[in-house]
């Protein structure tokens, strides 16, 4: 574990430029039947369970891999986004499909997090997204520095104390979970509910 915050935070707050209705296009690593991932994701939504509501625990669905956004829905022409997924599959196609260590976890101020081992492949596939956006955009939105692959099992709900969170997970044991990443997807996202839902556009393969 690294040094623990004293504080949380709400995640859920809105940030710039994010409204309910609001619709963003962004790349992810998702987790469809990924079992192992499921099993590390439930272990943990039991042990945080007794911490109540200051935590909102992630659903298998919804767990993610953050990537890299292209903008929001009605910003961004549809044409643009299909063009990207196009310049996305010659790219992708060059790197191998990959084992993806997730865990052990750490305590962000808004978030309970597990680290993904080893990176070099997951900013190899972001920098490949990347190139695809700069293909057909120019430009490439969010910064390229500051990346650090991660899945969250649990985002912070309220602004309070770590100290509870972080005597739970000092307690804690888990098992690291193992992913196959085969692909990157293309969603459609949204968090009206204080959760990241979404809505599938495009997987494209890797190699």
């Amino acid at each position: 574990m690294t040094t623990q915050p004293e504080t949380m935070r709400n995640h859920w707050w809105w940030r710039p430029g994010w409204s309910v209705g609001r619709r963003f296009y962004t790349w992810h690593l998702t987790f469809e039947s990924q079992d192992d991932v499921h099993r590390l994701a439930a272990e943990y939504r039991s042990a945080l369970a007794p911490l109540g509501d200051i935590l909102t625990p992630i659903p298998d669905q919804w767990l993610h891999l953050t990537m890299q956004g292209i903008g929001f829905v009605g910003e961004t022409k549809e044409q643009d986004v299909h063009a990207i997924v196009d310049a996305a599959h010659p790219r992708l196609a060059a790197i191998p499909a990959f084992d993806l260590q997730i865990g052990p976890e750490v305590l962000d101020p808004e978030a309970v997090l597990l680290h993904g081992h080893p990176d070099g492949p997951v900013r190899a596939v972001r920098n490949a997204i990347r190139g695809a956006i700069g293909d057909v955009l120019g430009e490439v939105p969010e910064k390229a520095e500051g990346f650090t692959p991660h899945v969250s099992v649990a985002y912070s709900a309220g602004d309070g104390p770590a100290e509870p969170i972080a005597q739970v997970l000092a307690g804690l044991t888990l098992a690291p979970a193992r992913a196959r990443i085969s692909s990157a997807e293309l969603i459609v996202i949204h968090r009206d509910n204080q959760m990241y839902e979404w809505e599938p556009y495009a997987k494209v393969p890797l190699g």
